[in-house]
This record gives structure tokens, sequence and C-alpha cells, in this order.
């Protein structure tokens, strides 16, 4: 099954009963945000919903045409399932499923094009980017309301490659926009510096509302030069529809619900921010680009599309967590050659930017180190601390890992540091009284930890009671009529190396009453002090 546009994933959402539909009055700048928001701190993840208002103001009372939609790409992992039309489980195999396999989106005729139904070129006062309900995500803090769903559509000003991603920006005026790309390796920022250095401004269309896979390859950590259009098309299982831009050589969904064209100026910058990032803490105020609109195209009625960030879990991280989990595997076991890595995990407390966990097994001498190093160069801002664990330790449970962390490991052995990784989204770097970037007090930038938790040596048993006996008390407890169980891995005692013909021996006499036997042979081993 494959979406055209966000209206028909509305309708399969509101089938699946994953849509909470809002027809009260709501105010988008005080309300409706921190409404959503409360899912993310009260309700189990299997629980939360996305949400749809119909019937929007502003806090002057001003009314708006359209509706706005929240928390409909990740909410839930059954909900980010839901837009890419997998089970939750799926979603990884997905993921791995579509690259190298992209559709080329297909271009029709401006006829019959829903995002051409409204073409706007005289921007004013109500006119412009602050006719759509734009929303103010953390009310009390933020200083303006923030564009959080909006896919900027850019092409390289050397080879005309396009690069599609998600970065917030602040309105400003009817025809300004702020434009945040939070470090240099950001593909937009690439190529805003390539259009500095030809003496150009960069061109870009913006658009909200669209088929969701459109903004899951958007969100996506892929290479520089990877097609999302294409890549979008591969989650979809059917090309994109594009349309031509109304200002410049490009192409935009033709079933968006708004698209807002212009440059992104090259000579100037703007104060920018703070806002509430999904660090957990608001970002600081500092210089960033600035987005001047030309053009508005939108569809009547137009649905406005927000994602729920700040602080974890939110919808942000979810969508992090779904993609990131599935990437980073597929590059550990097939671009690095690395079979043994079975499972990467990010975290989403740790805003699924800053904590990886890669699961091996039985990794060959080297293993896991390759791994983990390899892991830290994928990308140049994501991931503070990265951990190896063996295959019997969950790497979603911090439980589990916090175990091996303890007991698999030597700081002095097991960790290594890595220098001049670039600092993103980090309060803990040390603040810089030049707004235009973060400080980099020691010339080396951040930093990354490489922890390899996994056996190095023979281990006994894990002390548990062992999979046959816990089996026959998990009977046992139903018969009772007890709690009902959520069991944590493991759950039962299993070998691991170090367990002997002579061990598994005097374990079954210990459960047939025939232990007096060990006895009487350790007694035969007895030494003089």
């Amino acid at each position: 099954m494959s979406y055209q546009d966000v209206r028909e994933y509305i309708e399969e959402l509101n089938r699946r009963n994953l849509l909470q539909v809002i027809e009260e009055k709501i105010n988008k700048d005080t309300e409706l945000v921190p409404l959503v928001r409360l899912q993310f701190r009260g309700l189990p993840e299997p629980q939360r919903k996305a949400f749809w208002f119909k019937n929007v103001t502003d806090a002057q009372g001003k009314a708006f045409d359209g509706s706005v939609l929240l928390g409909a790409l990740g909410s839930s992992r059954t909900i980010y399932g839901a837009a890419l039309n997998v089970q939750p489980t799926e979603i990884a195999k997905k993921w791995a499923s579509v690259h190298g396999n992209h559709l080329s989106p297909n271009q029709i005729s401006n006829e019959g094009a829903p995002i051409k139904q409204v073409i706007n070129k005289k921007l004013g006062p109500g006119r412009g980017v602050d006719q759509f309900p734009h929303l103010i995500s953390t009310p009390g803090f933020d200083p303006a309301p923030f564009v959080t769903a909006g896919v900027w559509i850019t092409r390289d000003p050397e080879n005309g490659a396009y690069n599609l991603g998600i970065y917030r920006g602040m309105i400003k005026a009817p025809d300004r926009i702020g434009c945040a790309t939070d470090v240099s390796t950001q593909h937009l920022a690439i190529q805003w510096e390539k259009a500095r250095r030809a003496g150009k401004h960069l061109e870009v269309a913006v658009f909200i509302g669209g088929p969701p896979s459109l903004l899951m390859a958007a969100a996506a950590k892929v290479p520089y030069g990877v097609d999302e259009f294409g890549l979008a098309g591969a989650l979809n299982e059917a090309p994109i529809d594009v349309v031509q831009a109304e200002t410049f050589d490009c192409v935009i969904p033709a079933t968006a619900e708004i698209v807002m064209e212009g440059i992104i100026r090259t000579d100037v910058l703007e104060p920018e921010a703070p806002f509430g990032e999904a660090s957990g803490y608001l970002g600081p105020r500092k210089m960033e680009k600035v987005f001047e609109v030309k053009t508005i195209t939108h569809r009547e009625n137009p649905i406005y599309q927000g994602i729920v960030s700040e602080f974890p879990p939110s919808e942000s991280t979810v969508m992090r967590k779904a993609a990131f989990d599935g990437i980073y595997t597929n590059h550990l076991r097939n671009a690095c050659n690395i079979p043994s890595v079975t499972q990467v995990a990010c975290h989403e407390m740790a805003s699924c930017n800053m904590l990886f966990v890669i699961q091996l097994e039985k990794p060959e001498l080297g293993q896991p180190w390759q791994a983990l190093r390899a892991a830290a160069a994928f990308d140049a801002s994501l991931g503070k601390i990265f951990v190896a664990v063996d295959s019997d330790v969950n790497p979603d449970s911090m439980d589990a890992i916090l175990w091996a962390l303890s007991y698999s490991m030597q700081p002095h052995r097991d960790v290594e540091i890595i220098r001049g990784k670039v600092p993103r989204l980090d309060p803990s770097i040390t603040p810089s009284s030049d707004i235009r970037q973060y400080a980099y007090p020691d010339a080396q930038g951040a930093s990354s930890m490489l922890i390899n938790a996994c056996r190095e040596h023979d281990y006994l048993p894990v002390s548990l009671p062992r999979h046959d006996f816990m089996e026959i008390a998990k009977e046992r407890w139903a018969a009772l009529g007890l709690p009902k169980l959520d069991l944590k891995t493991p759950w039962f005692g299993y070998p691991l190396t170090e367990w002997t013909k002579e061990n598994q021996e005097e374990a079954a006499f210990a459960v047939t009453g025939k232990y007096f036997k060990t006895g009487e042979k350790l007694q035969k081993r007895r030494i003089k002090t």
C-alpha cells in the first residue's frame, strides 16, 4: 500500500484507531503542542496517537483555513510503521530493503496537481508565511513559532544533485524564515557553502505535508548525494509524483499541502533561536541562515503538519530511532563488512544522537573495535558514547547495558577516546561569546568514548535458574493466578563459555538430591595449608 498524500495517510491512521480528532477550538500558540506533549510524558508508547486539530486559532483569536496535524510520524513505533505500511518489528528490515533499490520520482504537469490549487506571488501581512498556523513548540520559552516538519529541497550548485532535509525555521516576517543548520556537515549547509563560494544565493523550496515516506527519507541519515526522492519512492513502494517549482529549476511534491519558494541568502546571517531541543534543553541563540520567501503555493484548506521535538522521548526521537537502528546496522554489516554485528540500538533519552549500542554475535578478534570505530566515523556530529556488547545483552535495555559495562569490561583496557567530533546541540560544550558557532575550547571540538564491553575470555554461566526450570516456574505462576509478567532479558540462566561436562553433572546432582556425591568428590581434592 502506498500513500499519495498526507490526506490518504490520515484516513489510514483513523482506520487503525491511531488518530485523535479534535473538533474543539484550540490556540496553536499556547495550548496545541502542550496538549500533544502530555502523552510523551504520561502515556506508555503503545497508547500514543496522532492528533488532528480542525479548529485552530492563534493567541490573538485569528482563525486559520485548514487544520493542523501533529504526532503523525513518530508518536509511537506503531505509527511510524503505519507510515511505512509495515509492522513495528519490520521497520529495520524495510529500511534495509530500500538501500540501492530507489524509485525515481514521476514528474507530472502542473494542471491538476493539488499543490498548484493556490499560487501566491504577492506576499504581505496575512498573505505570506503568516497565513499558516505555524506552532510554538515550547510556549513560555520559544521566541516565535517555528516550522518543525518542513522539508527543505535544494540542489547542489555544482552538479544539480537534490537534497531533501528537515531543518527548523523560525518565523520572522511574512516573507522571511530562519534556517537552522546545526553543523557544517549537514547537507543543506554543504550546498549553501558551495553557493556562497560561487557568489550566489541558494535557491530553495520548503514543503509542508506530503506522502509520509518523503518526510522519513528527508529525516534519515543517508550519505551526501543520495537521492531522497528515490529513497522515498522505495519506502512508499510507488514513485513520488512531482511538479516543476514556480521560481527555479526544481521539482516539488505534487501532493504537498504547502510549498514556500525563495532563496537562502549567502551574504548575511541573522540571530536565530532559542528553541526547545531534543537534548532536553533549549538551544542557544546563534547566527543562522536567512530564507527569503518569494512565492507560496498551497492546496485549498491545507493541512499544516508539525513534529513534536524538545525533551525526550518525543516524536523526533521515535523517528530517529526507527530509522537509525536499521541504517547503522546496515552500514556496519554491509558497508563495513562486519557480519558479526546483529543489531545497533540508539536511545531516546540520549535523543538518539548520543548513545549507540552495537550487539555482536561471536565476533572475530578485533571486530568489536572495528565496529565501534566505524560507527563513530559514520557521521561527524553523531555519537558521544558507543558501546559494543555480546549477543545475549539486549542493546535496547539500559539495565542490560549497565550489566555489561559493570562486568564485561575494564576502563583502562577497554575504553578509547576519539577527539575532533563536531559538537551538535550539546550544552556540555563550553559556551562561547561568539554566537556564530559553538566554542572549541581545546581546539578539538567534541569527543566520543568507545567502550568494548564484549567478553574477551571465558565466563561462568549467567546466575539465574536454567531455562527449563524457569519455564516450569512460569507455568506455576500462571496457575496460581499471580499478576501478568513482563519478563526482562535475561530471565533465565545459560552457559557462556566456561562450563564443563563436570559442571553439568554436578548441577544435575544438585537438583536430584544427589549433591553429597559432589561433596565426596571434592573432599578427595583437599590440600594441606
